[in-house]
């Protein structure tokens, strides 16, 4: 089984600039989006042979999540109880049969950090749900995450300590939701792995010379890590200031 993660930066621009290409090419059993910004009518892409699930934010052009996939859930959830982040569309689950899958947009700090204190709260919520569904099931979630775990994860750690996406206090929360019985597939299958980035700035020539942050993972149930064959990071794929991820699951 093949999943697909990809924040887009909005589904609509980034299908005039090469998503259906990928799409097609990798062919993936579930295909999950973040940063869709754009409500279910206004998704034109629609592909045979796939179920297309939809979280859009009450605030139009804003976040949002979509998940397609060829495999059928035997259910789906759309948000994780908490009005605040639910209104942004950031979460959605499917489960099936041996696994919960969740699709994540986890909300930004800005800038200024002065989201700081949400996005706390959300982390806290968020293990609360995932570890409430490991109850019946193991878990893997992916997605926009917004946080570099560790300094091997950014190009240039020691000027970004403290900014938005490398402070303390969300690599902390990083480090508790891991030790909470989680594992991030990527540093699994390549621990001292550098330069594997998936967020660039738009900046001139950022991208070019791959100064860039790992924010987009696929983090698994530790009971679950056996059944993944690889994580990987499609870095030369263009139409986002993120890349796609991908995570490959063993045929049971």
């Amino acid at each position: 089984m093949k999943i697909i993660s990809w924040n887009v930066a909005g589904i609509r621009a980034c299908i005039k600039k090469g998503f259906i290409d990928f799409f097609n090419e990798i062919n993936a059993d579930i295909f999950c989006v973040q940063e869709v910004k754009a409500l279910k009518e206004q998704i034109e892409f629609l592909p045979d042979g796939y179920e297309l699930y939809t979280y859009p934010a009450v605030r139009k052009g804003y976040s949002g999540t979509l998940i397609y996939t060829k495999i059928k859930p035997i259910s789906v959830t759309y948000g994780i109880g908490e009005k605040e982040y639910d209104e942004e569309g950031r979460n959605i689950t499917l489960e099936f049969e041996n696994f919960y899958l969740v699709n994540c947009y986890v909300p930004n700090v800005k800038r200024t950090l002065e989201r700081m204190d949400s996005r706390m709260h959300y982390e806290e919520i968020f293990l609360q749900y995932i570890k409430k569904l490991e109850k019946s099931k193991p878990v893997v979630f992916c997605g926009d995450l917004n946080v570099a775990h560790e300094e091997i994860d950014i190009k240039n750690a020691k000027a970004n300590i403290g900014n938005a996406g490398f402070t303390y206090e969300e690599r902390n929360k990083m480090s508790e939701l891991l030790s909470n019985g989680f594992i991030d597939t990527f540093r699994y299958f390549y621990p001292d792995k550098r330069d594997a980035y998936t967020w660039w700035s738009y900046m001139k020539s950022v991208r070019e010379r791959n100064i860039g942050w790992r924010i987009d993972y696929f983090i698994v149930s530790k009971n679950f890590i056996n059944q993944v064959e690889d994580s990987l990071i499609y870095k030369d794929v263009l139409g986002s200031d993120h890349c796609p991820i991908g995570l490959y699951i063993k045929n049971e």
